[in-house]
């Protein structure tokens, strides 16, 4: 298997029958493939040089929550949510139904130096990893994070609007993978020309297409 140059942690192997993924976290792999023999063969083969065990499907990974269904494959974080929400003593908050204040402007020397930085940048920094699942949130965490250096009481308490909201959505929105990865010979398109550019052409740009579900609702995203 090659290394991804992007990502050390990933290996992949391309042959005529498909593709086949691994992802390694410390002790933990994930191996996923579009050819069942292939992920079947790699994984006797690190039993026999490896002492590994197979847990069988994957249900959990990095505080990412993984469930099938007919749809397709949804990823949640919503036990990532609660266990944060316990952590920084917000599980029984009262929720709110925005993750930042309309029109809010912070700046860099607004209000009071924050007592305990470094516990700011350590929220920061986990909500960043949450908006893997949470693009909801996703603005507001880019808002606070211009201040890690030296954040002050009110950045903080726009932390604490973040944690707010995900109290009372502490799991709504999934994803679900509704297309493969695709390479396509564009820069910027909309959704709607990306189907019709759906082809095989000698190089280009990877696209991710998948639906949003939030709320109930289907959103489409690129």
């Amino acid at each position: 298997m090659k290394k991804s140059n992007c990502d050390h942690s990933v290996f992949y192997q391309q042959s005529k029958a498909g593709l086949i993924l691994l992802v390694v976290y410390v002790d933990d792999i994930v191996i996923t493939g579009s050819y069942s023999a292939s992920t079947t063969a790699l994984k006797s083969f690190l039993q026999t040089h490896f002492q590994t065990k197979d847990l069988g499907m994957l249900k959990y990974f990095l505080g990412i929550e993984v469930t099938r269904c007919k749809k397709g494959i949804f990823l949640s974080q919503r036990k990532y949510v609660l266990d944060l929400l316990t952590a920084t003593g917000k599980l029984g908050t009262k929720p709110c139904s925005a993750p930042m204040i309309t029109n809010m402007q912070l700046t860099a020397d607004d209000g009071e130096l924050f007592s305990d930085p470094a516990m700011y940048r350590r929220l920061v920094g986990k909500l960043n990893y949450l908006t893997v699942t949470r693009p909801d949130i996703a603005y507001p965490v880019s808002i606070v994070s211009q201040f890690m250096s030296s954040p002050r009481t009110t950045h903080w308490a726009a932390l604490e609007q973040i944690l707010c909201y995900l109290k009372g959505v502490p799991g709504v929105v999934y994803y679900t993978v509704i297309m493969v990865i695709l390479v396509l010979s564009v820069s910027q398109t909309q959704i709607g020309q990306v189907l019709k550019l759906i082809g095989d052409p000698p190089q280009g740009i990877v696209f991710l297409l998948e639906v949003i579900w939030y709320h109930g609702k289907a959103r489409n995203k690129i």
